[in-house]
């Protein structure tokens, strides 16, 4: 299933954090917290003034990002777990 977000929003997937601490020990899956850097999957075309004109995206399809912890609505498309936030959610990119 092909998904396109609408205005300033994005599609991201969750990035999978460390199953280990530096120092050796498993977290279980009940302990660990979800991670809140990820990868765009999609971008919407972006949002418009009040004037009509397109503010372009600041990010694109294969950015890794940081998120809020409590940023955007969870949402499964073919069996995988994504997240859809509006772009301001974003805290930055990383390089």
């Amino acid at each position: 299933m092909a998904f396109k977000p609408l205005h300033d929003r994005v599609l991201v997937k969750r990035v999978q954090s460390d199953e280990k601490t530096k120092g050796g020990l498993i977290i279980p899956d009940t302990a660990k917290e979800k991670p809140a850097e990820g990868e765009i999957v999609a971008v919407g075309e972006g949002a418009r003034k009040d004037s009509g004109e397109l503010i372009a995206m600041s990010v694109k399809a294969g950015d890794r990002v940081l998120f809020g912890k409590w940023s955007g609505t969870e949402v499964t498309l073919d069996g995988q777990e994504l997240l859809i936030m509006k772009e301001s959610d974003i805290l930055g990119i990383i390089a």
